[in-house]
């Protein structure tokens, strides 16, 4: 009797820990749409974004003109707007985000990672050299033209470097509502000019060299 009442009391157990690793998954939406509050006017702290009153949910809710224009430059020379549930109210609960990257002439995306989300790029304008680095130091990197499109793996460090000869345009899409960004700035390196070009140097030789098990060094 006493097996018994412990065999049940185990699978009751499994049963509740599977359970419990299901909830903490994204999960499928329990009703059609679920525009976000401005997060200007919370009165309660979730994970996520609480939803507007479904009397006051209009199709504006539903699109954005916030990709029309760059944001500021950084010292790198590119470009990144990032725009989630936040600013987009119809992205909430749908597990995405979009983006828009402008990087100046032999400009670069410094190496970041969002680890809450892959990122896939669409590219609308230029010649750009991207990568990613896995966890085994490996380098995997492309050449990106006008109308491809690359994606970069959750939680790896990319980079995107502009070796054409004009403005590059890239749009790019997460699979969360809200990515993050860790970058390896300021605390890696420092951001001289003189820092940023051998950071640069660094990139091209990688793709000079062609050998996938070549690993990142140290940019000082």
């Amino acid at each position: 009797m006493k097996s018994f009442v412990y065999n049940i009391f185990v699978v009751f157990i499994f049963n509740l820990l599977t359970k419990i690793q299901v909830s903490l998954a994204e999960c499928d939406n329990l009703q059609d749409t679920c525009p976000s509050i401005s997060p200007n006017k919370q009165t309660i702290f979730i994970n996520g974004l609480p939803c507007k009153n479904p009397a006051n949910v209009t199709a504006q809710d539903f699109k954005t003109n916030e990709l029309s224009n760059a944001s500021s430059t950084d010292i790198f020379g590119a470009s990144v707007k990032l725009v989630t549930a936040a600013e987009f109210p119809g992205l909430n609960t749908l597990g995405l985000s979009i983006g828009r990257i402008d990087v100046d002439n032999d400009g670069l995306v410094n190496f970041h990672y969002h680890p809450r989300a892959t990122e896939m790029i669409f590219v609308k304008k230029g010649v750009l050299l991207v990568g990613f680095i896995d966890t085994q130091n490996q380098v995997f990197q492309n050449v990106l033209k006008v109308g491809d499109v690359c994606v970069f793996p959750k939680g790896l460090f990319h980079y995107i470097l502009n070796q054409g000869f004009e403005e590059a345009t890239v749009y790019s899409v997460y699979n969360s509502q809200n990515p993050g960004q860790v970058s390896i700035i300021p605390t890696t390196f420092d951001t001289t000019l003189e820092s940023v070009e051998k950071l640069k140097k660094k990139i091209i030789s990688l793709s000079a060299s062609q050998v996938h098990g070549d690993i990142i060094s140290s940019t000082s």
